[in-house]
C-alpha cells in the first residue's frame, strides 16, 4: 500500500535516481527534446520546471543553485543564456510530453518531453489558429445579416423616398406648365366666343323660327284632319 507517496522512486535508490534525474534534465536543456518513459518524464517535469523558473533572476545565487541540481556547466550556461529569455514571460508549465505508444520488448509507455517554446512546428500552428479563426456560430450570422439587412435598409429608404419627390416635383412643374398655358390661351378663348357669339345668336334665332313655322303648320294639319273627319 502505497498511501501518502506521491513521490515515484523508479525503483532506484537515493543517489541513483538524483544522478539520473540530473543527466536527463541536462540532456533536456541542452538539446531541447529527449525520448524517454512516461514515468521518468512525469519525475523529470517536477524535477527541472523549478530549476527553469530558478534561471528567470540572472544571479550568482540563482547560479549556484541550479548547478548544485545538474552538477553540469554547459547545462547551466545554456539555460541562463538561451532557455530563460525564451520562458520569461511564461508563468510555468515549461515542458510538454507527447506520448509515442509502447516500447517492444518491455511494453514500457514511451514519450517525447521537450521544451514548449522550441517546438517549432507547434508554435507555428498555433499562429495560425488564431489568426484564422474559421469557426462561425449562427447566431452571429443571424446577426450580421441583420446588421448588413440594417445598413441596406436606410440607403433603400432614401432611394424610395428620393423616387417620389422627383415625381412630385415633375407633376408640379406639369401643372403649372398646363396652368400657365391656359392662362395664356384664356384671353384668346375670350375673344374668340366674343366674336362668334352674334353668329350664334343669329343661327339660333333662324332655328328658333324654323321650329315656330313648323310647329304651326303641324298644328294646321292636325285641324284640317279634324275637320275631315267630323
Amino acid at each position: 500500500m502505497r498511501h501518502r507517496k506521491k513521490l515515484n522512486h523508479l525503483s532506484r535508490k537515493t543517489g541513483h535516481r538524483r544522478a539520473m534525474l540530473a543527466n536527463m534534465a541536462s540532456s533536456l536543456i541542452l538539446h531541447k527534446r529527449i525520448r524517454t518513459t512516461t514515468a521518468k518524464a512525469k519525475a523529470l517535469r517536477i524535477y527541472v520546471e523549478p530549476l527553469i523558473t530558478k534561471s528567470k533572476e540572472d544571479s550568482t545565487h540563482s547560479r549556484r543553485t541550479v548547478f548544485s541540481y545538474l552538477q553540469s556547466k554547459d547545462a547551466v550556461t545554456e539555460l541562463f543564456r538561451d532557455v530563460a529569455p525564451k520562458i520569461i514571460d511564461r508563468p510555468g508549465g515549461y515542458t510538454r510530453i507527447l506520448k509515442t505508444g509502447i516500447r517492444l520488448g518491455d511494453a514500457a509507455d514511451m514519450c517525447f518531453i521537450e521544451l514548449v517554446d522550441y517546438n517549432e512546428n507547434l508554435l507555428a500552428a498555433k499562429e495560425d489558429s488564431q489568426k484564422k479563426t474559421t469557426r462561425r456560430s449562427r447566431r452571429g450570422a443571424k446577426k450580421k445579416s441583420s446588421e448588413v439587412q440594417a445598413s441596406a435598409t436606410p440607403e433603400k429608404a432614401t432611394a424610395t423616398i428620393e423616387k417620389p419627390e422627383e415625381e412630385n416635383s415633375s407633376t408640379e412643374e406639369m401643372t403649372a406648365e398646363t396652368i400657365s398655358a391656359e392662362a395664356n390661351d384664356a384671353p384668346e378663348n375670350a375673344e374668340k366666343k366674343t366674336e362668334e357669339t352674334p353668329a350664334e345668336q343669329k343661327e339660333e334665332a333662324k332655328q328658333e323660327e324654323k321650329k315656330t313655322e313648323g310647329e304651326s303648320k303641324d298644328q294646321e294639319d292636325k285641324k284640317e284632319d279634324d275637320n275631315k273627319k267630323e
